[in-house]
């Protein structure tokens, strides 16, 4: 495991028959719970969901801060089960052994990411930040008891001329390996609505950040409508392609059909993607932020979304009648699930004049 570097996560397989099984759909929206309540942090949220100190069941972490609070992230350890998750108080993650806290601006605080960049075999975490750029905080404590070091910014750029990598402002991040070839890549969401693809040409022990292009949609640059482009990949669809999942500035999320190859994804027109037959969106400018997971491992991608309630939405996929339980023959890998055979219902996505403007203090 350690010699995978920076895609050191265990494969989510899933029985192909059951691509076929019928459209599945995502199910009423709930809020996820902690202790007597509603989960919430300060600030904006940007949930991941992981099992952070190995003990066989997902933990959630969440991002906090902008509109003026610190960017800080908090872990909310399992106390539930694996298939019936559970949670109540939150530790802070630490850096250097005091609170890790990343500065703010406007809508943004921490967004954060798990996955293992190096070969030493721990978790580290990447934290995209409010003015455009990405920090590495390398694990410095052990895979079950993660903590991390003061972090440095990613660079990007041939040898010698290498710069940080900057989206210019609300750096949000997907973890893929794009082109297929074993190496984890980098796919950047920005306020511009636009998303930035760093292939890493480096080896997946040694990510080496090259350059950076603008995914393309069917006009030239796919640029998600409102901006405040939050991405997610997997395969959506069931076709065996990878697919974009998108948040933005109104709280809507936006599906984007890879009509490509897997390794060469191109993109179609977006749908707007809907729960329980309603198109998701959530209220205000809530800025979403999307995570795809496998909340109680039943085999299916359900969607965690982050916004500026500071909570943390779920929408968890119902499979139609006729359709079986996917048999999981690993566990959803820190890095983004690709492969999962699941049908999204979508429709034209709305475009809300003036929604999109910001919040006090918030831009």
């Amino acid at each position: 495991m350690a010699k995978l570097g920076m895609l050191a996560a265990l494969v989510a397989l899933f029985s192909p028959a059951a691509a076929a099984a019928g459209m599945l759909n995502l199910g009423p929206e709930q809020i996820v719970q902690a202790g007597a309540g509603d989960l919430q942090v300060a600030g904006y949220s940007v949930p991941l969901l992981a099992d952070f100190n190995n003990d066989g069941r997902k933990d959630l972490v969440v991002g906090e801060g902008g509109g003026g609070l610190a960017g800080k992230i908090r872990v909310y350890l399992n106390g539930g089960t694996a298939t019936a998750p559970l949670f109540s108080g939150f530790n802070w993650l630490q850096s250097n052994g005091v609170t890790l806290v990343v500065p703010t601006e406007g809508c943004q605080g921490a967004f954060p990411r798990l996955m293992q960049f190096d070969a030493d075999g721990n978790k580290d975490l990447l934290v995209g930040q409010a003015d455009g750029t990405v920090r590495l905080f390398r694990n410095v404590g052990t895979d079950s008891e993660p903590t991390f070091d003061g972090g440095a910014l990613l660079a990007v750029g041939p040898a010698g001329a290498k710069s940080p990598i900057d989206v210019g402002y609300r750096a949000t991040i997907a973890l893929t390996d794009w082109n297929n070839d074993g190496a984890g890549d980098l796919v950047l969401g920005a306020l511009d609505g636009k998303i930035r693809l760093y292939l890493n040409e480096g080896t997946p022990i040694e990510p080496d950040f090259l350059s950076a292009t603008i995914l393309q949609g069917l006009a030239g640059d796919l640029v998600v409508p409102a901006g405040r482009s939050s991405p997610a990949v997997m395969d959506l669809d069931g076709d065996g392609k990878k697919d974009l999942l998108v948040g933005n500035t109104n709280g809507e999320i936006l599906f984007y059909r890879n009509e490509g190859t897997d390794a060469a994804p191109s993109f179609a027109a977006y749908e707007q993607v809907v729960a329980d037959g309603i198109p998701i969106d959530l209220p205000g400018s809530a800025r979403s932020r999307p995570y795809l997971t496998d909340w109680i491992g039943d085999g299916l991608p359900d969607l965690l979304i982050g916004a500026g309630d500071g909570k943390v939405h779920l929408f968890q996929m119902v499979p139609e009648p006729a359709a079986l339980p996917l048999l999981v023959l690993g566990v959803v890998p820190l890095l983004g699930w690709r492969g999962a055979p699941a049908r999204w219902r979508g429709v034209p996505a709305r475009i809300h004049p003036g929604k999109g403007t910001a919040g006090p203090g918030c831009r």
